[in-house]
């Protein structure tokens, strides 16, 4: 079959995938969109808050109802099981941990028995979020940020608030209630919703019509043969590592989707600002593409992913760890996020190694900064820093370095997310040969980067 030309390309390409995945991506959304938005409406209005808490359970089961059918029952049973222990356990100091072990249990069962596993991981992301609340929650109870136990109806409105039951992301119980008083509607709320609506557009777009064909269509790396043919079995290694690139982006744009998306749910629900005095901003902020696709380090990528689950892993995952030293306190932490993200392999892959990439490169880029009093560090240091070189060649080249290993370890990471895998079902997840096999292909590049860059921390510690 004779290869598209280019206006043949870009015509199939906006009237066969473009328009077509607008709507379908709209007509799925559009009602979550309006419970979201009568939510908003409905908080304004002066009513009894436990009318309100009531109104905004309805709204979340209905919701949960319309994307997971009778299936929901499954995060229905987390929620209730959430409370049941966290009444239980009302005069313990370790409501945080009880709830956290609880929720493993829970997770773990319906992983390997209860749910076969394609419906299971389709419930994935409200399960998360339902877990995320629930643990914070406790964490919180005990730290005396949230005084008492919520009421029944307090705490299934926070878990099922129709503005992050669905997609997220993360709240706190405080944030919850303290947008349950209603918000004016304003001009800048307006304009945030509309912004992230687009933006979440546009990285599905990207993720569904752009990036798999990246560099066939769009930046003809590959030469004339390949642009031709896709499929074409490219032994090169140069080629290899470009199409790990293009495995990675749409992965990478699907995420920003969904996390623009969550930042629309929230946001025209009421969730999501905060006060300057009399000045409410609306900046509720999930993702940062730009620091994942242009990183200062693997540390910034890990933040920027996803900022809300983050903060969420920072303070009730790995505060709480430090106790087991700083390097054991990651581990837990990444192995934490892999517990959450559900129980395929590839993912656990990805996310313990991400636990070693960035501990190597936080001990490495301190050691270097200690060395030449540069501002090298992972994350950019504060303005007042006592840095003698906080410019120059020397601490850009660094930078750029370092930047650079990010996103060869980026591609290496994500070349595991190949959507035309025959290994397994994506909704199950990939199995060790796929993970295996991909990272053979790129001759397990990225473990001996960081095994290198450790040994040199060691030489110069």
């Amino acid at each position: 079959m004779s290869a598209f030309s280019r206006r043949e390309f870009y015509e199939q390409l906006l009237y066969g995938c473009i328009l077509p995945t607008v709507q379908q991506g709209l007509e799925q959304i559009w009602l979550l969109l309006l419970m979201c938005l009568t939510c908003r409406l409905l908080w304004i209005l002066a009513l009894p808050s436990h009318l309100k808490h009531l109104l905004t359970i309805a709204g979340g089961f209905f919701c949960l109802y319309h994307f997971f059918q009778l299936q929901m029952i499954w995060v229905v049973l987390l929620s209730l099981l959430c409370y049941l222990v966290l009444f239980l356990c009302r005069h313990s100091q370790h409501r945080g941990v009880l709830l956290s072990v609880t929720i493993l249990i829970y997770l773990l069962m319906g992983e390997m028995h209860m749910v076969d596993t394609v419906s299971w991981h389709k419930m994935r992301g409200a399960q998360m979020i339902v877990a995320m609340k629930a643990v914070s929650l406790g964490f919180d109870v005990d730290r005396g940020a949230v005084r008492s136990i919520p009421s029944p109806v307090e705490f299934m409105g926070y878990v099922y608030f129709v503005g992050t039951v669905i997609f997220g992301p993360w709240t706190s119980f405080s944030s919850y209630l303290q947008a349950v008083k209603g918000q004016r509607l304003s001009i800048s709320w307006l304009w945030r919703v509309s912004r992230s609506l687009a933006l979440s557009i546009l990285c599905l777009l990207m993720s569904t019509c752009v990036s798999p064909y990246l560099f066939p269509y769009f930046i003809p790396l590959y030469g004339d043969q390949l642009l031709r043919n896709k499929k074409h079995k490219a032994r090169g290694l140069a080629v290899r590592w470009l199409r790990a690139y293009e495995n990675t982006s749409p992965f990478h744009f699907s995420n920003y989707f969904v996390g623009f998306l969550s930042e629309v749910t929230a946001v025209l629900s009421g969730v999501g600002f905060s006060e300057e005095k009399d000045h409410v901003r609306w900046d509720l902020t999930v993702s940062r593409p730009l620091n994942v696709e242009l990183p200062r380090s693997m540390v910034e990528v890990v933040t920027s992913w996803n900022l809300p689950m983050s903060r969420w892993l920072h303070t009730y995952v790995f505060k709480n760890a430090l106790k087991l030293g700083k390097f054991h306190a990651i581990i837990v932490t990444y192995a934490a996020s892999a517990l959450l993200h559900g129980m395929s392999f590839h993912l656990a892959a990805v996310l313990l190694s991400l636990g070693f990439i960035t501990y190597v490169e936080h001990v490495l880029r301190r050691r270097l900064a200690e060395i030449f009093s540069a501002c090298i560090l992972s994350k950019k240091c504060p303005s007042g820093c006592t840095h003698r070189n906080k410019k120059g060649p020397l601490v850009y080249f660094l930078n750029l370095m370092f930047g650079a290993m990010a996103i060869f370890q980026l591609t290496y990471l994500g070349s595991l997310f190949d959507t035309d895998s025959e290994d397994s079902p994506e909704e199950e997840g990939y199995g060790m040969s796929h993970t295996i096999h991909k990272w053979s292909e790129l001759a397990w590049a990225g473990h001996w980067l960081t095994l290198g860059c450790w040994l040199f921390y060691r030489l110069i510690g």
